[in-house]
């Protein structure tokens, strides 16, 4: 008996452990807590949770920022289960609650900075283009709009130490404006192997405004196993603005928008990923004095846009953007030029 006693305080001694303080159980921590699947929100069975799979939910934020009549109608469930499985992933997320200042400037941390390779563009946004933003870039036709698009699509692919993301793009085109030889260009003029770097942009056409909507549906069902980093709509209006004529049809066009708008940034907040979003220009001709340049989508477009880059031409090949809006940057204007290696000072 003395012998074990002896043991067991040897023990203890080497554990450096109290046996009167030692608790009955040891609680994990984050860490080691197990990851919360889908199969463990309540009311949620393997069939449920296929079908949620198929629609492209593979997560609980995912479904957590989803409305319930669209969960019902994408995954093809009763509203009454889609509005009991967000509630559950609500709470399981642990979303949807007030958060101190400090507490959101920790997640702000988690905001990744997407270099253009051009110092005054990066300068000008802050040091590049943010994560979980929508960014519009409008201006008139020759501008550089899909230039920037193509340049941005190709620094997504670069390592995180250089500046990108090293992530997937998914780019939908609208006008018949991806040019798979300007990447190659683009990706040489930065020492990158073309056939890697086109490897990861997915690209579709979208033929009309019903399927650029339906497209964005589509990332989420192809982004499974793929790290996506960035959504590029060229150009998000122009569908809209060929279908939807005259002043009978504008409320139609623009819950249409905004509706697009909602899901392109919930793929940006899901996915910590960057949207970025070309737009058309009209010229208002009863402006008396300024520029007459205004973006196509009204204030539907610009509320939703996180950033507003205004793109015109100068002299000598020059192009200038200018930054119209921003939640935490002063206006401003920087200077770059196009080259056949793609963006430059």
């Amino acid at each position: 008996m003395a012998t074990k006693a002896k043991k067991k305080a040897k023990i203890e001694i080497e554990n450096n452990e109290d046996p009167q303080d030692k608790p009955l159980a040891v609680m994990p921590t984050e860490e080691e807590a197990p990851e919360v699947k889908i199969e463990d929100l309540p009311g949620v069975g393997p069939a449920t949770a296929e079908k949620l799979r198929e629609a492209g939910f593979d997560d609980l934020l995912a479904l957590a920022v989803m409305s319930p009549g669209d969960l019902a109608d994408q995954a093809e469930l009763g509203e009454a289960v889609a509005t009991k499985i967000i509630g559950a992933a609500k709470k399981m997320a642990n979303i949807g609650g007030f958060v101190s200042g400090g507490a959101l400037l920790e997640r702000r941390r988690e905001v990744l900075k997407l270099s253009s390779k051009v110092q005054s563009i990066d300068d000008l946004l802050g040091g590049g283009f943010e994560t979980q933003a929508l960014v519009e870039v409008y201006g008139a036709f020759g501008s550089g709009k899909t230039q920037i698009g193509h340049q941005l699509a190709v620094n997504c692919t670069l390592p995180m130490s250089e500046g990108g993301f090293d992530g997937d793009v998914f780019y939908i085109d609208t006008e018949d404006t991806f040019r798979p030889e300007r990447i190659t260009q683009m990706a040489r003029g930065h020492g990158l192997d073309p056939d890697a770097v086109l490897e990861r942009i997915h690209v579709a056409r979208a033929y009309n405004s019903a399927h650029q909507m339906l497209l964005v549906d589509e990332i989420k069902r192809m982004s499974k196993g793929l790290n996506v980093k960035m959504i590029i709509v060229d150009s998000l209006t122009s569908h809209f603005r060929a279908e939807y004529i005259g002043r009978g049809m504008l409320a139609n066009r623009q819950q249409k928008l905004n509706r697009h708008l909602k899901d392109l940034k919930q793929l940006a907040d899901v996915n910590n990923a960057l949207v970025l979003v070309t737009n058309q220009v009209h010229s208002k001709p009863d402006a008396m004095w300024g520029d007459p340049t205004k973006p196509i989508g009204g204030h539907v477009l610009a509320h939703a846009s996180t950033f507003r880059l205004y793109l015109r031409k100068a002299k000598a090949g020059r192009r200038i953007a200018r930054l119209v809006d921003s939640p935490n940057l002063p206006d401003g204007e920087c200077v770059y030029q196009v080259t056949q290696e793609g963006l430059r000072d």
